[in-house]
């Protein structure tokens, strides 16, 4: 019988780091999902899944309040040939199938949408080009839905690119068919105004592969909810994450990986780095070992640096196991500042202590901008980083 590793979870605030006990998790990790919002409560900011959000920063999309304007998003899509693109009306039978909503706020999007974006890889199809989706907000308040449908043993990388400013509520969805191949980068890159609260559901299929990167920057409130389950053996998840939390930003992801189904693989890395007063960075990462998944193979990994005073960081790893016939599932966190010895070696080389500063952060960050896999936005990625850090000098 495997045993499951478990790591105290690290909490940090303007100057201190205090290390508290494991949290138990609810029953399922979350209330019983729902397509209708009158299934959930409107939040007041006392539960379990809303007690770190700052429900007065969404702009109403918590309560119902919040109304879509004509001005809300653009949505472009350029695509390879082997890929079928359609904008489809709310009555069309794929949407939904990947996940649920969990929360009201994914709710309300997928009761308030009128189109949504339809990304269909075809059977065996291998793209050469990555498949990137532009969403940029201009100024209103919208509703989106999105399905990325890959067919068996087809691969693909796609990008979804969120900037401008907005107030969004929006679902996506990944379908993964037998063998096939998934790679996702979303950034979120929006103006310091914006306001986005996201659910990414992914369903893989039997031996597939889904990688996930997602990467947040920008924005006043960024809350997003990646979940993954499995539709058959064999499946394979990885979820990477990183995010620079600046002054006055809370930056929010909330993981579920469901194990479901016997034999299958997890993996999920995230870190963040953060600076400046008020910046607060929360990230819950919840597994799932359902009676019935044996064989199961996961673990769930947040480190954070904290740059400056005034930071927060809230990070809570939760492990769910019902079957002991696992191969292995743990986690870890950690959260701290700058190693001074790190610094002290770089600038007793003669590296000015601003550089070394640039270094760090860049070799914590290196190992997730190196999943990616495309120069473009590895180049873009790493530049917004040096742009964050020269900023608080």
């Amino acid at each position: 019988m495997a045993e499951a590793q478990n790591t105290p979870v690290g909490s940090t605030t303007a100057g201190s780091i205090a290390v508290a006990a494991e949290s138990t998790v609810a029953t399922r990790m979350s209330a019983p999902p729902s397509f209708d919002v009158a299934d959930f409560p409107v939040p007041h900011g006392r539960e379990e899944e809303w007690r770190f959000t700052p429900l007065e920063r969404l702009r109403g999309l918590h309560d119902g309040t919040a109304v879509a304007t004509g001005s809300g998003v653009k949505v472009a899509i350029e695509a390879p040939e082997g890929v079928t693109v359609e904008t489809v009306g709310r009555d069309d039978s794929r949407l939904g199938k990947a996940g649920t909503p969990v929360d009201r706020v994914a709710a309300q999007a997928y009761s308030s949408f009128e189109q949504a974006s339809v990304v269909t890889v075809a059977k065996e199809a291998v793209l050469t080009e990555p498949i990137r989706i532009a969403v940029h907000g201009e100024g209103g308040t919208a509703f989106g839905h999105q399905l990325i449908e890959l067919g068996a043993f087809a691969e693909a990388v796609v990008v979804i690119d969120h900037t401008g400013d907005a107030v969004l509520a929006a679902n996506v969805d990944y379908v993964l068919g037998d063998g096939a191949k998934l790679t996702v980068v979303s950034v979120q890159d929006w103006d310091d105004t914006a306001v986005h609260v996201g659910q990414h559901n992914a369903l893989v299929g039997r031996d597939a592969s889904f990688k996930s990167i997602v990467v947040t920057f920008g924005g006043d409130v960024v809350r997003l909810h990646p979940r993954v389950a499995y539709a058959a053996t064999g499946g394979e998840a990885e979820l990477f994450g990183l995010y620079f939390t600046d002054k006055g930003q809370h930056q929010e992801h909330r993981l579920l990986v469901d194990h479901n189904t016997p034999h299958c693989k997890s993996n999920a890395v995230y870190k963040g780095a953060l600076q400046g007063d008020g910046a607060h960075a929360v990230w819950i990462g919840d597994v799932l070992i359902q009676a019935a998944a044996e064989g199961t193979d996961t673990y769930e990994m947040n480190r954070n640096l904290v740059l400056t005073d005034g930071a927060r960081v809230d990070s809570v790893p939760n492990l769910e196991i019902e079957t002991g016939e696992i191969l292995g599932a743990g986690h870890a966190s950690a959260t701290g500042r700058f190693d001074d010895e790190q610094l002290f070696y770089l600038q007793s080389r003669g590296i000015p202590a601003e550089e070394a500063r640039r270094l760090v952060v860049r070799g914590f960050f290196a190992e997730l901008v190196q999943q990616i896999g495309l120069p473009d936005v590895e180049e873009r990625l790493i530049e917004k980083i040096e742009a964050e850090l020269k900023a608080s000098v």
